[in-house]
């Protein structure tokens, strides 16, 4: 049997190549399997605060398309979308392989605190 691809060469079974630049080459691909990924925030307002388990990551406009979106590590994440003068918007991300987009519209509070229509 010939395992080809990967730009590593041809070997005549798994693991046959040895060498350091296939070890570094096999430790990528393993790591790149890891359930982190990418969550590309598109909100109104572009200013709001946007915050991962707590901690302030910047504002929404900085994880747009353009930019890459938001890293988040495996496992389950709370985020929290924050701006003054508007209801905050709290959700719960769990990242697979692939990257995924929120849309995220924040309510303006009525004037004197209470609820808007």
């Amino acid at each position: 049997m010939w395992v080809c691809g990967l730009g590593l060469g041809c070997a005549s079974g798994p693991g046959a190549v040895q060498s350091p630049t296939v070890d570094r080459a096999r430790e990528m691909l393993r790591t790149g399997r890891a359930r982190g990924g990418n969550l590309v925030l598109r909100c109104e307002p572009g200013d709001a605060d946007v915050y991962l388990d707590g901690v302030a990551q910047g504002f929404c406009s900085d994880f747009g398309d353009a930019q890459g979106g938001l890293h988040v590590g495996e496992g389950m994440h709370r985020i929290d979308v924050k701006k003054e003068g508007h209801w905050p918007y709290t959700t719960y991300y769990e990242p697979g392989r692939a990257r995924a987009a929120l849309t995220i519209q924040l309510r303006e509070k009525a004037p004197g605190g209470g609820q808007s229509p």
